[in-house]
Parts: structure tokens; C-alpha cells; sequence
């Protein structure tokens, strides 16, 4: 009975050094994943900063050019 015993605790000893290394491959995993997306948010959020930055410059350009017909417009006696 003490040999099955101690084949038991050694069994178990052996299982819950392999569930603690799992545990810590799955944190780093984990922790991987996590600066994975980190990284895809930013670049999410950049990208949008972008296109945000695009869009007040059509909007400027846009307002230049009008401003110019305008003047144009009035310059020629048109309006």
C-alpha cells in the first residue's frame, strides 16, 4: 500500500507541474494576444485619426477654392 501510495503522489506531483506550466504557456499566450490587439486598436485609431485628417483638408481645400470663386466671381461682375 505505501508503493501505491507513493506512485500516487508522485503521479500528482507530476500532474500539477504540468498544469502549472500550461497555466503559464497560457499567460504568456495570453499576454500576447493582449499587446496583439493593443497594437491593432492603435493602428485602428491612427487610421481613423488619418482619415479624419483627410477629410478637414478636402473640407479647407474646398473652402479655399469657393472662397476664390467668390471673389473671382465678384471681381468679374458676375454676382
Amino acid at each position: 500500500m505505501a508503493e501505491n501510495l507513493r506512485e500516487k503522489i508522485v503521479e500528482t506531483n507530476r500532474d500539477v507541474k504540468w498544469i502549472c506550466r500550461t497555466l503559464a504557456e497560457m499567460k504568456d499566450r495570453d499576454a500576447e494576444m493582449e499587446g496583439r490587439l493593443r497594437a491593432l486598436e492603435n493602428w485602428k485609431s491612427e487610421t481613423a485619426g488619418e482619415e479624419k485628417r483627410e477629410r478637414q483638408i478636402a473640407a479647407g481645400a474646398g473652402g479655399v477654392v469657393g472662397g476664390i470663386v467668390a471673389v473671382v466671381v465678384k471681381v468679374m461682375g458676375w454676382g
